[in-house]
């Protein structure tokens, strides 16, 4: 029966349905087929959201809209410039600087792609540079937003696998960092040799300004961190305080919030949040069709009757995780993912953080990698630049991520090195 579950799924989403719809369907028809009674998917799908630490999904959006939407974007844009500006090709790093800084606010890529593309990607070609790189570097530097917390996909795998959410947003930072950096690296090879513009060296009282005017906002991302950390509140507590905090810091210091667009804020979030947990619930609903079928039993025993070396299982991983990521969406993918693949994982010893954050760091990178990562295709709707442009000039900025994908497998202490410390 499982056969019929797959046709609708590929069906329903070459015709391009929602990847929750798609998923809701071929669940569906899978439970008709089998004759299994129709009760069972409302209540697979309420068992699945019935978790508590998800309720932090929603608060964290909230609170990075309301970042957002209360000006810190410009600010974040506007200090990173203050300090990267002078260098060759400084909007370029100015790019992804935000992008790092930003990523403890939104904690999705899609949203940190449209956010600092629509400001940066028309920045970028009026100062000169060309259309593809403005959009490649945006794309790309979106993807530090899930890897530096706070981390919705980081959430998602603490939920899915019982680890903590705390040591995950620890596991996830310095490989978020290493990410960032290479990226400006590879930014800033590409500005020597094409000759991109530079602004003049602000000044020390420039750069101190940019800094306070942004501090508030960066303060946040500390608050949550070590709040639950320190034990000092759970991580769906810690998006309330943010939510709190957010609406303090937008109305009384940034004074960019009323009313009017708070509103706007929360009905957007409502929107983006219900999208979310009706994909965990028809996931969680999958999930126990695939157990049904023994699918997770099958594909352990293919992976690990080839190998059992735990270098060529992550390797063989990395490799699937890489190509769903590239038509896949990121939390998509976990939901379906991540359960049966860290049994794998587990079974040659990986430690189950460091899988997590290599999981997360292979369907982000899918998200830029052609023909159908998603941020490419928001990034060159938003730079009016064709895909196939968009992915040539990208080229470079996948490299080096395939390069951090490397290490951070290769190597478990860049991301347990954190977690382990907090815990000692």
């Amino acid at each position: 029966m499982i056969w019929i579950l797959v046709i609708v799924f590929v069906v329903a989403l070459v015709l391009r349905y929602p990847i929750a719809f798609a998923l809701g369907l071929a669940c569906l028809s899978y439970l008709i087929a089998a004759d299994i009674p129709l009760i069972l998917m409302p209540m697979k799908m309420y068992s699945g959201i019935d978790v508590f630490v998800l309720l932090s999904i929603p608060g964290f959006i909230i609170a990075g809209n309301l970042m957002n939407q209360g000006g810190l974007t410009e600010k974040i844009i506007t200090f990173c410039n203050h300090l990267l500006g002078h260098i060759r090709g400084g909007l370029s790093l100015v790019n992804i600087g935000a992008s790092m800084l930003f990523a403890g606010i939104s904690g999705t890529a899609i949203s940190d792609t449209a956010s600092m593309g629509s400001v940066m990607i028309p920045a970028m070609k009026k100062e000169g540079y060309d259309a593809d790189f403005s959009c490649a570097v945006t794309a790309a530097s979106s993807t530090v937003g899930p890897i530096i917390p706070p981390s919705v996909p980081m959430i998602i795998a603490a939920t899915l696998s019982g680890l903590s959410v705390g040591k995950l947003f620890l596991a996830g930072a310095i490989p978020g960092l290493l990410l960032g950096v290479g990226l400006m690296v590879v930014a800033y090879i590409i500005a020597r040799k094409k000759k991109y513009p530079k602004h003049p060296k602000s000044s020390f009282g420039q750069v101190a300004r940019g800094f306070v005017d942004t501090f508030w906002a960066l303060l946040m991302t500390f608050i949550i961190l070590f709040g639950i950390i320190g034990g000092i509140f759970t991580p769906t507590e810690a998006s309330i305080v943010a939510v709190l905090y957010a609406l303090i810091i937008g109305r009384f210091v940034y004074k960019k919030l009323n009313f009017k667009n708070v509103q706007v804020v929360v009905l957007d979030s409502m929107k983006t949040s219900a999208s979310l947990m009706i994909l965990v619930g028809f996931a969680n609903l999958f999930g126990y069709i695939l157990i049904t079928e023994h699918i997770p039993q099958t594909i352990s025993s293919e992976i690990l009757g080839f190998s059992t070396n735990k270098y060529v299982v992550l390797l063989l991983i990395n490799m699937l995780l890489i190509v769903v990521g590239t038509f896949m969406e990121t939390i998509a993918a976990l939901l379906i993912l991540f359960p049966i693949l860290l049994k794998v994982a587990l079974a040659v010893d990986v430690d189950p953080i460091h899988f997590a954050v290599i999981a997360v760091l292979n369907l982000i990178i899918g998200l830029t990698t052609p023909p159908v990562g998603v941020c490419l295709f928001v990034a060159s709707s938003i730079g009016k630049v064709s895909i196939g442009k968009v992915s040539r000039a990208g080229f470079p900025f996948l490299m080096v991520s395939l390069v951090v994908l490397v290490l951070v497998t290769l190597f478990p202490e860049i991301s347990l090195w954190l977690p382990n410390l907090f815990s000692e």
